[in-house]
């Protein structure tokens, strides 16, 4: 079981205050890493609290990701919090628009594509130079289903996250010889506030959850045991790879 330890590694978890990204970012904490998390609202200094009240090495920073130079610096606070050393950066943070395609906001395509893909490949830089430098690092993307296919009235979500998908392996190329992993998980149908939406149209939740082979959708819990395999020692000649989390849907 050592190769699953990742006790005293220092994490970056970008949008890991609700959802699948702070499922994952507990995770990291309940193993023992150090975990900055990343959100754009002030609520996340007092998610990092809550977890330091139970004994979990957790630091909160306030970032809008979206913006170069307020990125910078929140990498360069975080990277101060852990003296100098990244040993894991997770990229969960991500927003979603709904529209027809015929009707959809060019300035939403935009923000959408901003923050899920080029944020993305942003702090998947940041985190590599610091890595690369030391030898060794891992990076965990989070693609989607919509990664290999396209959805209905997201085409913006659909278009970041194949990019995300294919960013993953492009970073493979130059990075996986120089001893940084870089790897994606791809969530299925998961009930979480992102598809509020999707749960709450009748006709679309019947004909996803008769997809699911095993009936149910997924919750937060179901990303940790992936995620804990991608960033720990036991995945170390795995590179490249896009795991679904999905119960199966893309098997049916």
């Amino acid at each position: 079981m050592n190769s699953f330890d990742i006790k005293s590694h220092k994490a970056i978890v970008t949008g890991g205050t609700q959802g699948l990204g702070r499922g994952m970012a507990e995770a990291l904490l309940e193993a023992g890493a150090e975990v900055a998390l990343f959100d754009i609202s002030n609520r996340v200094l007092a998610v990092a609290e809550e977890y330091r009240n139970k004994g979990l090495a957790c630091h909160g920073v306030v970032v809008d990701l979206a913006d170069v130079d307020k990125r910078q610096a929140a990498f360069d606070q975080a990277l101060k919090l852990f003296a100098g050393k990244l040993d894991i950066l997770v990229n969960a943070a991500g927003i979603q628009r709904r529209h027809a395609s015929e009707d959809f906001p060019l300035d939403e395509w935009n923000e959408v594509l901003n923050v899920n893909l080029t944020v993305t490949f942003a702090m998947c830089q940041l985190a590599g130079r610091v890595m690369l430098a030391q030898g060794h690092g891992k990076i965990v993307n989070i693609a989607s289903l919509l990664s290999f296919f396209g959805g209905f009235t997201v085409p913006a979500y659909a278009a970041s996250k194949g990019g995300v998908m294919q960013l993953t392996k492009a970073l493979v190329n130059e990075w996986a010889g120089r001893g940084v992993n870089i790897n994606a998980i791809a969530p299925g149908y998961m009930a979480t506030d992102m598809n509020t939406a999707l749960i709450a149209d009748a006709g679309r939740n019947a004909e996803i959850s008769a997809r699911i082979p095993t009936h149910r959708w997924g919750t937060p819990e179901d990303m940790k045991g992936p995620l804990l395999f991608l960033v720990s020692p036991a995945s170390d000649y795995v590179n490249g790879a896009v795991l679904p989390v999905d119960g199966g849907y893309l098997a049916r």
